[in-house]
């Protein structure tokens, strides 16, 4: 049984903790989805300036244009086949501020041709991204984000780096605690940080077969260019 992880990893999927190891062993193969609830402790951003962009980004479920501490959070992992017959994996992540909750919503396939796992970010996949996956030393997984593409109708471009964000995303579990730890970062090579946010959670795995995917859970529109 192989998810689009385990394509990405290789080998190096056998060094990861196995809590972490069978979070992202969700997929088709698997029948398994994963549904993780906790509380982010810290949801920060960059310097004001930033703010206006988040915001443009949070109408799209893209990013999170409101900081804030001890916030309940989900993420739910869910697999599916989308319209292009991909094998599709939900990134889900609602935060419950006290006033209204956001969404930070992406989809991740594998590409073939690319050699990574692809992100498509926010409801409409607008923005396609190329995620580096390695493990380090305690088992943890670190993702990085790489090049980004812009895609709507016939345009189809590469965002400068200039304007794009680096993110760096990290993923372990802590034995003691029994809970999952997650640290996100994204910046800027001009401007500095510009978002980010870390914490906790448990994880529930449940049958997709018996679950299915919720209505609301895949994007309004599907992009079929990585």
């Amino acid at each position: 049984m192989t998810s689009i992880f385990q394509r990405a990893l290789g080998a190096d999927f056998d060094r990861l903790h196995p809590q972490i190891r069978r979070r992202f062993s969700v997929g088709l193969d698997s029948g398994e989805a994963c549904v993780g609830r906790g509380t982010m402790d810290r949801i920060w951003h960059g310097r004001s300036f930033v703010r206006p962009f988040l915001a443009l980004g949070g109408s799209r479920h893209i990013l999170v244009p409101q900081a804030g501490r001890d916030i309940p959070f989900v993420i739910e992992n869910v697999p599916y086949r989308d319209s292009f017959g991909r094998e599709t994996v939900t990134f889900v992540r609602t935060f419950a501020f006290p006033r209204r909750p956001r969404r930070f919503d992406a989809t991740m396939v594998f590409s073939p041709e690319r050699g990574c796992v692809v992100d498509y970010l926010g409801t409409h996949q607008h923005l396609a991204t190329d995620l580096h996956f390695t493990v380090d030393d305690t088992g943890a997984l670190v993702i990085r984000s790489g090049e980004h593409r812009f895609r709507e109708g016939p345009v189809d471009v590469r965002v400068p780096d200039l304007i794009g964000g680096d993110a760096v995303v990290r993923e372990s579990y802590d034995d003691a605690a029994g809970r999952f730890r997650i640290q996100v970062r994204v910046g800027n090579r001009r401007f500095g940080p510009l978002f980010g946010y870390e914490g906790s959670f448990d994880a529930e795995f449940v049958n997709v077969a018996e679950r299915g995917v919720r209505a609301g859970l895949r994007p309004v529109r599907e992009e079929a260019r990585a």
